[in-house]
């Protein structure tokens, strides 16, 4: 069975739990590189990248929007639990099958030790550290800047040791509810990130309370006014060129600010113990079962009406 995730050109560090997680939990010689069966785990990768001939095992994986929809009937995939509830109402699951993101699994895990960060950390989505200026932001601010594409095992010590954490990067925010590290998520620029926020926070139910995320660079008031990202070569001779420094100076300092006065006086969520216990231990159950049987845990499509 091989393990499949979303690997871009640079790694990730949502995408790149799925390495750590299931080589950590799955017995030895479970994941080879016989790609006739797939392991769709962590990251909104219910899409139709996986091979279309492979029998595909979903472990609390979401549909995030990237692709268009897969078809889950179609006689290949088979769900042994989902993200969220919006991912179940996407394609008319029955509830049973939500649990939440399968990250929760660093919980019944031997993870490194964490390490001293002097407070707040703040991570950036992967597509924002791109356009933006947040080493720069941070190193204002007084906080500790994490970077997605850092390895795994250093990102963990980092958001294990934080007192509060600020993340644009979901996972940011998921992995800190694990360890139970306090966060403020902070809303994407770009709006086709934001709607699995929603769908894992409502698995734990979680009154998601994001803060509009601030621009820390020109290219990033121009993504969030645009919603375009950045990217051409006009749009970056023109904001990154010489006449536009003044700006840029303001810009990252203003968001400099907004990072202080999250971590002075935002106001930080957790998931609830109890509703984040079951969760862990539905996840352990059905990873079990996996497992055990590798045996559909559940028809792929069920008749039924909303979430």
């Amino acid at each position: 069975m091989k393990l499949s995730f979303h690997r871009g050109a640079e790694p990730n560090f949502g995408d790149e739990l799925n390495d750590i997680v299931w080589r950590s939990l799955l017995p030895a010689g479970l994941l080879d590189d016989d790609d006739s069966e797939v392991l769709v785990g962590i990251g909104s990768i219910i899409n139709t990248e996986h091979p279309a001939h492979a029998r595909k095992h979903v472990l609390g994986s979401g549909y995030g929007g990237y692709t268009r929809p897969p078809d889950l009937a179609d006689g290949t995939w088979v769900l042994h639990w989902v993200r969220g509830p919006r991912t179940a109402a996407r394609f008319g699951l029955d509830p049973e099958l939500v649990i939440t993101d399968s990250a929760i699994l660093l919980a019944a895990m031997d993870l490194p030790a964490p390490v001293a960060t002097g407070g707040t950390v703040f991570m950036p989505h992967l597509d924002s550290l791109q356009r933006g200026a947040w080493p720069h932001a941070c190193a204002l601010a007084g906080v500790t800047f994490l970077d997605p594409r850092a390895p795994v095992e250093d990102l963990l010590g980092q958001i294990a040791g934080a007192r509060l954490v600020i993340t644009e990067a979901m996972h940011g925010a998921i992995v800190a509810d694990t360890l139970r590290v306090p966060w403020i998520g902070i809303r994407p620029v770009l709006p086709l990130h934001r709607d699995k926020w929603h769908d894992w926070a409502q698995s734990l139910s979680i009154d998601l309370r994001p803060v509009p995320a601030q621009p820390s660079s020109l290219r990033e008031v121009w993504a969030a006014h645009t919603g375009l990202d950045a990217r051409g070569r006009r749009t970056r001779l023109v904001l990154d060129g010489p006449l536009a420094a003044p700006g840029r100076l303001w810009v990252s300092h203003r968001a400099a600010r907004f990072l202080q006065d999250l971590a002075t006086t935002g106001d930080p969520q957790l998931s609830d113990a109890a509703q984040f216990d079951r969760a862990l231990d539905r996840s352990l159950t059905a990873l079990d079962r996996f497992v055990r049987g590798r045996a559909p845990a559940h028809p792929a499509v069920a008749a039924r009406g909303t979430v």
